[in-house]
């Protein structure tokens, strides 16, 4: 009988040994700009800042998540940077980016929501003599449809239901993103990503977030608001409405946070 009880003593010590070092699983969120996630560091606590190759990581909890949160900076090579960083540094299960993007489609408008259900790289190509030719991505990365870098789906759907509940469905898109190093501010380049790509959105770090989390084989979704038209009057329309729109995109990330506890 001793013999029973020491066992199943030592047994009980060793699971416990395990479930302690068992390590515990972030969702990841990244930004390029302040404005973009001042929001949810705001309503975080931050257990402690974490910096790595000079950006900053904010690990704590959001909505009884725990989150890492980031800005990486404008651009898709900061971008990947942040992200590559993140998923080697930290147990990340998922990743949402949120920000603020310029608009497309004809039906969307300044402040809507642009949910990605897949993204492209629209500047990436070969430029010729004949101009530019957009060329297709690496096959063995997964690569569906050409360069289209696909969103796991039930993180789209949680986070189109985020949308729908804090703006609206009227004001809440599904589809196509895309992403190039250009601030878009061209009525006849908006056109193009609207005829070649059939964008909704275009931005300048999406895909090449989608790039890493398929590499490291992490879900993740890309969230935007629209805080222009990507055309000649981009640049008054951000300065007027890109404050408003980051936080927009922040209240739905905390929306679907509540979605995941």
């Amino acid at each position: 009988m001793k013999r029973v009880i020491i066992i199943a003593f030592l047994s009980a010590f060793m699971l416990a040994i395990l479930c302690g070092c068992k390590k515990k699983e972030y969702i990841g969120i990244i930004s390029a700009m302040d404005n973009e996630i001042n929001v949810l560091i705001d309503e975080a606590k931050i257990d402690r800042v974490d910096s790595v190759g000079g950006i900053d990581y904010y690990v704590g909890t959001l909505r009884d998540c725990p989150v890492i949160i980031t800005k990486a900076g404008i651009g898709k090579v900061r971008a990947s940077s942040g992200v590559t960083a993140m998923l080697n540094k930290y147990p990340v299960s998922s990743l949402i980016f949120t920000g603020i993007a310029g608009g497309v489609a004809d039906d969307t408008k300044v402040l809507d929501q642009i949910i990605a259900t897949r993204l492209v790289e629209h500047d990436y190509g070969i430029i010729s003599n004949e101009g530019f030719v957009w060329t297709s991505g690496d096959p063995g990365m997964g690569v569906q449809d050409g360069e289209y870098y696909y969103c796991d789906p039930y993180l789209v759907e949680l986070a189109y239901k985020a949308s729908v509940e804090t703006v609206g469905e009227e004001h809440t898109f599904k589809g196509t993103i895309a992403t190039g190093d250009q601030f878009i501010a061209s009525e006849e380049y908006v056109n193009r990503l609207k005829n070649d790509y059939d964008a909704l959105a275009c931005e300048m770090e999406g895909a090449s977030v989608a790039i890493v989390c398929m590499s490291y084989q992490k879900p993740f979704v890309v969230i935007r608001a629209l805080s222009d038209k990507a055309d000649g009057n981009a640049h008054d329309s951000y300065e007027n409405f890109g404050d408003v729109a980051g936080a927009n995109s922040s209240r739905i990330v905390l929306k679907m946070l509540e979605s995941m506890k």
